[in-house]
């Protein structure tokens, strides 16, 4: 069953992704099915263009990139990461936002993290992460965030994650830990 899925699926992502014209990586991995068989699969990373050369990124759904409430307080309270919210300033205004966050609008992220730390703090407030720093992006349910990270990546940021759950994820957490 496992085996007769990814087979279908490997004859079809490169039908698919030949029409859009992205060059792939092709790389073979061994799958156990629930039967305890091992069957081969066929997995397609795209490559991440940035300065340098090429870079081959995984872009999936990794828990390793996921950051969960409680981690998110652990880095804030740290000071070991920084959080940028990806929402339109009107947003935050209407919503609210994580103390400490910075706000850099996901239209804005590919060019906020090539400015100089200095035009960084003055256009954001903030300071601007490092390339090898720590740094989670959120947004108000976690997509915008994941399309951040990606763009991050693609510019040399080597420690992104994202907060999945994002403002919405927080505020229920937050407003459960008032009432108890």
């Amino acid at each position: 069953m496992a085996l007769n899925s990814c087979l279908k699926v490997s004859r079809i992502i490169p039908r698919v992704l030949h029409r859009n014209a992205i060059h792939l990586a092709c790389t073979t991995r061994t799958l156990k099915n629930c039967l305890g068989t091992h069957s081969l699969c066929v997995q397609y990373t795209p490559p991440v263009t940035c300065r340098g050369g090429t870079q081959w990124r995984y872009f999936s759904s990794s828990k390793e990139i996921d950051v969960s409430y409680e981690e998110l307080k652990k880095l804030l309270a740290a000071g070991t990461a920084s959080v940028i919210d990806v929402r339109e300033p009107w947003e935050l205004r209407e919503y609210g936002n994580i103390p400490g966050s910075i706000n850099v609008p996901l239209g804005q992220v590919s060019n906020a993290l090539q400015l100089s730390p200095e035009d960084f703090k003055e256009k954001y407030g903030g300071t601007m992460p490092s390339q090898t720093e720590n740094v989670v992006f959120t947004c108000l349910a976690g997509v915008r965030s994941k399309t951040a990270l990606d763009t991050a990546a693609s510019l040399g940021y080597s420690k992104v994650k994202h907060f999945p759950g994002g403002w919405q994820d927080w505020a229920k957490h937050e407003i459960l830990q008032t009432k108890e």
